[in-house]
């Protein structure tokens, strides 16, 4: 009897190992952007509800997961949050060029926590280093696309000289939105999308879009896209995604 009710309870434990395998009909992969964290993790989890397809998503600076495909890593679908990194991959094969399409766009925002709000014009002659103390957080201007944009819009201002050597360069928008978050820095420039998520910040001031280029994110499948991924791919860009996309702030693009 001992014996038969050990092997029942291996049989139970397999069974329930073989069922929770094929709990997921496919796995696909997914690059995208830090500051499409929120919306696309919801996205995800509807369509994993619904399809039973397993996404893996990974977040991260456009420029590292453009780096990391370059280098081998198994990505289905790229987002970025610029037209460069995108580009960078196509320029190296690393794409599917019939896929590339623009699908959403932000606004670039100042923000400060909650307790040290801090009043900003967007005017030339309004002297910016003078209205904050200690640091300004954003992505590393060098390479992340929400420093790139934030780079551009001080340079427009004619702020940047003034504030540069003040400037923390981080490794994704979402760690500056975190910086701001624990007062590390007492001013931030994110995505107003990132605001959005964060109850410890506030928004100062939107940046004109005439300040830098336009911010888009192009969506793209890889060449080692499988079927799944291609019907995600098109889940991405249908009704029940756009209204995600829109609730969190992100601009929907016109076909």
């Amino acid at each position: 009897m001992k014996q038969d009710s050990k092997m029942i309870n291996v049989m139970t434990l397999v069974g329930g190992m073989l069922v929770g395998s094929l709990a997921w009909a496919d796995d696909v992969t997914l690059y995208a952007a830090a500051s499409l964290n929120n919306a696309l993790s919801e996205i995800s989890t509807s369509y994993e509800n619904e399809k039973k397809v397993h996404i893996k998503t990974s977040f991260a600076s456009s420029s590292t997961l453009a780096k990391q495909i370059e280098a081998g890593a198994p990505a289905e679908i790229f987002v970025s949050a610029d037209k460069k990194w995108m580009d960078y991959l196509d320029t190296r094969g690393l794409i599917d060029k019939s896929s590339r399409k623009d699908v959403l766009g932000n606004t670039l925002v100042f923000i400060s926590p909650k307790d040290q709000v801090v009043k900003v014009k967007m005017d030339k002659k309004f002297k910016l280093a003078e209205a904050f103390t200690g640091k300004l957080c954003m992505g590393a201007p060098e390479h992340v696309p929400a420093g790139i944009y934030g780079k551009q819009a001080l340079q427009s201002l004619e702020w940047w000289p003034s504030v540069e050597s003040r400037v923390v360069g981080a490794e994704d928008v979402r760690s500056a939105l975190m910086f701001v978050e624990r007062g590390e820095c007492t001013l931030g420039i994110v995505y107003e999308t990132d605001a959005n998520v964060s109850k410890k910040v506030v928004i100062d001031e939107r940046f004109p879009a005439n300040t830098h280029d336009p911010i888009i994110y192009p969506f793209a499948l890889t060449p080692q896209a499988s079927a799944s991924a291609k019907d995600f791919f098109k889940y991405l860009q249908g009704n029940a995604a756009k209204g995600v996309f829109s609730r969190y702030g992100f601009t929907v693009l016109a076909k």
